[in-house]
């Protein structure tokens, strides 16, 4: 198999080859690594690997073989060094167990052959850490991949890879998504386990899943790796059926919100708002009733809410990291923002945090029964096309923890609602600019509802299909 012949399949097309004897694991294992280093030279997306032989994985599994890599962030890897794209780490971590996540990856069949570039801790809504450089976009090579999970977007993005793990804490798996023309899913809090070094990630913000092509692979991905562990902390509503039977479901008539405009106040450019008001006349031609609305919450106090947040969970995690090297963080091993955000986090009381998780409560109480009256919310994922490199600079020691807050969600604002109410929401490259770049729209409904995002996303591939739009930067060229 040629890495060209490999790159036209996504997930579970490269599965039914395997398993229907047309191609070896091997050839496939191959060209996916010929692949990611063919295009790594321009992407600079890998952290570490492509490893000789793929880390051990499940046969019988329903992506048995198909080649697959870990954000170098959350999720670990028995024996796998994880350096959290930060110099803090030094020669990496070494866990001697799998996360609960990673075991299931390992169940579902994927051979993971890779480790992916992060930003420093995934606080970022680009991938450019000073420990490994700047990761850039297939599409545009001088634009960002997005962030947190960037280096596994442009490998899927760039065909190396079909299929990526990905973490998402205020939109990192649906930036993204955005940026490289991806479906990115951030499931319903619990729907992942975070077990079992974790029981609820940025105070519940953060989530664990992956990057996909296609509808379809993201599907079988979530029936793969949801439902809970022992001891987690949170066990939510099973799904009424499995995912991969959303695919071509018709959901009935839903009635759904449309909203345009920018909760931060700040400016849309006019391609993607014109994006999504394309998929809204798309949506109400297949049945559905579209209708502009939108929850309405303080911007202001929402950010002033994260930041507490974030900032004690960098805190504890850069504490403890350096506590085990016998390290003093600073700033020969920490980027600016970073450490400032971390000396904040610090001298948070238990009041102030309190009273951000009091906030958390009033924004997802309204966006509850706001869901009561819509079925589902259609937003632009970002504000604008793919960013140039630099835009999002975590080393500008002029910026103080709350000027970088605001900068950050500024740029993501439509994204770290979902995390904070706890709800599904994915993206979707239904956008494109006039120039070529993706531009992602992303849908979320109530809680627990992956199966009618999925069903949407499945009707909206189908009406305005992107599996024929290939990258500059593409792995048919190795």
């Amino acid at each position: 198999m040629k890495p060209s012949e490999y790159a036209e399949h996504d997930a579970t097309g490269l599965a039914a080859l395997i398993r229907a004897g047309e191609v070896s694991v091997a050839e496939v294992h191959n060209a996916a690594r010929t692949a990611i280093e063919g295009v790594d030279q321009t992407l600079n997306a890998v952290v570490s690997g492509p490893w000789e032989a793929p880390l051990a994985y499940d046969s019988a599994g329903t992506f048995a073989g198909i080649p697959f890599a870990i954000k170098d962030f959350a999720i670990h890897a028995a024996g796998v060094p994880t350096y959290f794209g930060s110099r803090l780490a030094g020669a990496g971590v070494v866990f001697p167990h799998d996360t609960a996540l990673m075991t299931r990856f390992r169940a579902a069949g994927l051979a993971t052959m890779a480790s992916t570039t992060t930003p420093e801790f995934a606080f970022n809504g680009n991938t450019e850490p000073v420990a490994h450089g700047s990761t850039r976009n297939p599409w545009d090579p001088t634009r960002s991949a997005g962030g947190s999970s960037g280096g596994s977007a442009a490998l899927v993005a760039a065909r190396a890879l079909p299929i990526a793990h990905a973490t998402d804490g205020g939109g990192s798996i649906r930036i993204p998504a955005s940026t490289n023309g991806l479906v990115g899913l951030k499931p319903s809090r619990g729907r992942v386990s975070p077990g079992p070094g974790e029981s609820e990630p940025l105070s519940g913000l953060g989530v664990e899943f992956g990057l996909t092509r296609s509808v379809r692979d993201c599907a079988a991905l979530l029936d793969a790796v949801c439902g809970p562990v022992p001891g987690d902390k949170y066990i939510i509503r099973d799904p009424e059926r499995p995912y991969i039977n959303e695919l071509n479901r018709d959901p009935g008539r839903l009635r759904i919100a449309i909203h345009t405009r920018s909760w931060s106040g700040g400016p849309v450019d006019s391609e993607v708002v014109a994006a999504v008001s394309a998929v809204g006349a798309v949506l109400e031609g297949l049945g559905h009733h579209v209708a502009p609305a939108t929850p309405v919450f303080d911007w202001e106090q929402f950010i002033d809410a994260n930041l507490p947040v974030w900032s004690v969970s960098l805190a504890e995690g850069i504490g403890a990291l350096a506590a085990a090297f016998g390290t003093t963080p600073g700033p020969d091993n920490l980027e600016a923002t970073t450490l400032a955000c971390a000396e904040y986090g610090r001298g948070v009381t238990a009041t102030q945090l309190g009273g951000a998780l009091a906030v958390f409560n009033q924004v997802s109480r309204t966006v509850g029964e706001f869901f009561t009256e819509y079925d589902l919310l259609l937003t632009p994922t970002l504000s604008a096309p793919p960013q140039p490199l630099g835009e999002l600079d975590a080393n500008d020691a002029s910026l103080t923890p709350a000027q970088w807050m605001q900068k950050l969600l500024g740029v993501c604002s439509f994204t770290p609602l979902f995390n904070v109410t706890g709800g599904p929401a994915i993206s979707l490259p239904l956008g494109w600019t006039r120039s070529g770049l993706p531009i992602g729209v992303q849908l979320a409904t109530p809680m627990c509802d992956e199966g009618t995002l999925i069903a949407v996303a499945s009707q909206l591939e189908t009406a305005m299909p992107w599996a024929d739009r290939i990258p500059e930067v593409n792995a048919g060229g190795y």
